[in-house]
């Protein structure tokens, strides 16, 4: 996949293109692009996801924060594994959101971006009052030599798939539901910090982890199974989201991970957390031996689960 910020660069180019945020690159997502790839096989053209470094929204209002199942890196990535030819990277300005749904056809598809067949999601809307319909595009893709093209729901509209419904999963806990609509377990990568140390006089010393991208959405709070990628291996991992109500740490949510059949210090190193099952729910205990009793059990636990 070429990923182009240039558009000089699609110069004598001719595109089959659909467009969209794309967050998580889930299956409905998926569905579309394939879709999208069979028209431009049956044209002859190269295929190519238009899609923006930047939440829309996150443009419009500067007060908004989006949370994200998906930096724009870990979006690339997801988008190559479609097969799509190219991804277009569309800058969203103030000056883009201005224009009408035929403005945007004339002025950014097809004469910046050469598209020659755009297909659209079944409910996708756009121009900057995003209520004209479909019927509209197709007479302005009509007008600038543009065949305007309306795609089936995913699963004939039975089975509902949203971003919003993947995050919601996610902050509930339900990461082995979310991993069905992502099409993988969902993934926070991000680099090894200080903490209080306390897990380490348990017996389970975790690795602190912020998150490299701060709009990501962080699962509910509890433990869970996860595979843990660092220096180039792959480990068994119980991860931690919390306060820690048994130790009284205050109300700070941390994300820490102990990372089994591995010593060594990990500070300021990156990890990627792969979240496969939730455990159990963020609980306080009588007593610091309850904690390590149960510690022992979640730990038995994902040595057998993974």
């Amino acid at each position: 996949m070429i990923v182009v910020h240039d558009f000089d660069r699609l110069r004598g180019t001719e595109l089959v293109a659909t467009i969209g945020f794309f967050d998580g690159v889930h299956v409905g997502h998926r569905f579309l692009i394939g879709e999208m790839r069979a028209i431009a096989r049956a044209r002859n053209l190269p295929s190519a996801v238009i899609t923006f470094p930047e939440h829309p929204r996150a443009v419009l209002h500067a007060d908004y924060r989006p949370r994200l199942l998906n930096s724009f890196e870990e979006k690339l990535q997801r988008l190559e594994a479609t097969g799509v030819d190219y991804c277009v990277a569309l800058d969203f300005t103030l000056a883009l959101s201005r224009l009408s749904a035929e403005e945007f056809i004339a002025s950014v598809l097809a004469k910046e971006l050469h598209v020659k067949s755009l297909l659209i999601g079944y409910d996708h809307r756009f121009g900057h009052d995003r209520t004209e319909s479909f019927e509209r595009y197709l007479l302005y893709g009509a007008a600038h030599g543009i065949e305007v093209l309306k795609a089936p729901p995913y699963d004939g509209g039975n089975t509902p798939v949203s971003s919003s419904g993947i995050r919601k999963l996610l902050q509930a806990g339900e990461v082995a539901e979310a991993a069905r609509w992502l099409t993988a377990p969902y993934q926070l990568s991000g680099h090894v910090v200080g903490g209080h140390k306390v897990g380490r006089t348990l017996g389970f010393p975790t690795a602190n982890i912020r998150a490299d991208e701060p709009l990501k959405v962080i699962p509910g709070n509890g433990v869970y199974a996860v595979w843990v990628e660092t220096r180039g291996k792959r480990y068994k991992g119980m991860l931690y989201i919390g306060d820690r109500p048994t130790l009284r740490n205050g109300k700070e949510i941390s994300m820490e991970v102990n990372i089994l059949d591995f010593s060594g210090d990990l500070y300021n190193d990156r990890v990627r957390v792969s979240f496969v099952r939730h455990l159990r729910g963020d609980i306080r205990f009588d007593s610091v031996e309850a904690l390590k009793a149960q510690l022992e059990r979640d730990r038995r636990t994902v040595t057998d689960l993974l």
